[in-house]
């Protein structure tokens, strides 16, 4: 809680107002606006009322605050407070903040009864306790609640002295929009001959021995692969081939497939190395 000290301004200070120096027209420019009218020179009848002028010359979070303010001003010993000369300072602070926020002085009420009762129970004769030693300080209790209030205050300005994100730094955020687009590597010119050969090994082992004569066109099964094509999104390498018919019809058939990939009809893909080769169209089918 923060309480201004506030530094009042005497009637007869207010009531005679210096001589105005105030040019009417400083370069034709007016210096304030009253009303939305220009106002060029100030009025010889100003009132400002004395509680309007305050000076805020220490600021305290509490009565903790303002007693540890007395004594670390003045140099005196927290572990020995000297309560007559503390009590006094306490006391005519609390008068000021009387006549301007009694809400306010009720706090500092409070702690200002607790000295008055330390400064009462000094005056006492001390008493011995039951087993002979020297009873307690009266200002043991206040010492122990000013040193822990001290070194909490120490420890929240060093809090406050670290770096704070929107107080001393700013956060950089960059946004950067990206279009990721799946590509597919490269297939190598040795994987492609790999798959041709394993599927010229699978059509071997399934050859009939059958002599005949057919004339096979690449044009046609360029065709038939394309009409392949249109019905799926990819095909594997090898269902394009058809071990029965022989290895001169898969030869012919292979032709046309890399004829059609010369002229940028299908596309030969492998998601990564040694996994399996698939054909697809390179455009849509209308």
């Amino acid at each position: 809680m923060t309480v201004p000290v506030p530094v009042e301004v005497s009637d007869d200070a207010l009531a005679a107002p210096a001589a105005d120096s105030t040019p009417d027209v400083v370069d034709g420019i007016a210096f304030a606006r009253l009303y939305g009218e220009p106002l060029f020179k100030l009025p010889q009848d100003l009132y400002i009322p004395p509680e309007a002028l305050e000076v805020f010359l220490e600021t305290f979070e509490g009565p903790l605050d303002l007693l540890l303010y007395l004594i670390r001003k003045q140099n005196f010993n927290v572990l020995d407070i000297p309560m007559a000369e503390v009590t006094t300072q306490y006391l005519g602070y609390v008068d000021q903040i009387r006549g301007t926020n009694l809400e306010l002085a009720s706090e500092y009420l409070l702690m200002a009864a607790m000295l008055i009762e330390i400064k009462s129970r000094m005056l006492l004769p001390v008493k011995k306790a039951d087993a002979g030693e020297e009873a307690e300080d009266p200002r043991a209790e206040l010492v122990r609640r000013l040193l822990e209030y001290e070194q909490i205050k120490l420890a929240a300005r060093k809090l406050d002295d670290i770096p704070q994100l929107g107080r001393d730094f700013l956060r950089a955020e960059v946004y950067i929009e990206q279009s990721l687009a799946p590509r597919f590597p490269d297939v190598d010119l040795g994987e492609l001959r790999e798959a041709w050969a394993d599927v010229l090994k699978r059509a071997k082992l399934v050859a009939h021995h059958k002599i005949s004569r057919e004339e096979l066109s690449v044009r046609e099964h360029m065709s038939l692969i394309l009409r392949r094509l249109q019905g799926a999104r990819f095909v594997e390498f090898a269902d394009l081939f058809e071990v029965t018919r022989g290895v001169p019809v898969m030869v012919v058939n292979f032709i046309a497939m890399l004829e059609l990939s010369r002229e940028s009809l299908i596309e030969i893909t492998q998601a990564e190395p040694f996994a399996p080769i698939y054909v697809r169209l390179a455009y849509l089918p209308t």
